[in-house]
């Protein structure tokens, strides 16, 4: 699975630099708090649309107290069309700059038709379906923030033959508003951040949807698997 590599800040100002692991290497089941607990298992009971290919994968191990992390990949037809990595963090103690106990944070990561990203409203567009996913499954969260980068790689001498590649980059965090036991909706904001990378990866709305939104097309040559 191609993984979406790359630091991931916490929404804080502040990035991971250290050795990654796993959350379940870092404390044992009895000392782990049971708010943690039950949103990864969430997490990991959660029913994906077929597209999606979801896996554990290694969190960072300074951001805070527990870290469980997720990768994905969307792909159709064998080719793949975006990938990303969710990251649900907790401090049981509160962080002020969440105003929680507990914080998503993301990047996700899809190739773009040059024309497409050429466009100047582009970074404005692709904040609002992140936005935007999470109003139209009536999620409450709060304290976002993140940047949509986009850029073009041009090929030169031996590499000349490749045609340009434009990709976009969204990296965010925000907090989940926690609800009966002090535990967030955590399945409710993963199909959220799958709506957000079929989406961006181009993949028609997965049931009835507004059709106004507008999707990213598919990349013309997409890697294969």
């Amino acid at each position: 699975m191609a993984a979406a590599q790359g630091r991931l800040s916490d929404g804080t100002g502040g990035t991971d630099d250290a050795k990654e692991t796993g959350e379940a290497d870092r404390h044992s089941h009895n000392t782990t708090p049971a708010a943690f607990r039950a949103a990864v298992e969430a997490l990991r009971g959660s029913r994906l649309r077929p597209q999606i290919e979801v896996e554990q994968t290694k969190a960072p191990q300074r951001l805070a107290p527990y870290a469980y992390a997720l990768e994905a990949t969307v792909v159709d037809g064998g080719q793949d069309l975006a990938d990303g990595r969710l990251v649900l963090l907790h401090d049981p103690a509160g962080h002020d700059a969440w105003r929680g106990t507990f914080r998503l944070v993301t990047l996700v990561r899809a190739e773009l038709e040059p024309e497409m990203a050429a466009d100047p409203l582009l970074p404005e567009v692709c904040w609002s379906w992140l936005t935007g996913a999470f109003q139209a499954r009536g999620l409450s969260y709060g304290e976002p923030s993140g940047t949509v980068t986009r850029a073009s790689s041009h090929y030169f001498g031996g590499l000349s033959e490749r045609p340009a590649a434009s990709q976009i980059e969204i990296r965010a965090s925000w907090t989940p508003r926690e609800g009966l036991g002090g535990v967030p909706d955590t399945a409710a904001h993963l199909a959220s951040w799958c709506d957000l990378l079929a989406q961006v990866a181009g993949l028609p709305p997965a049931g009835p949807g507004d059709a106004s939104v507008v999707t990213l097309p598919q990349r013309r040559d997409p890697q294969s698997r």
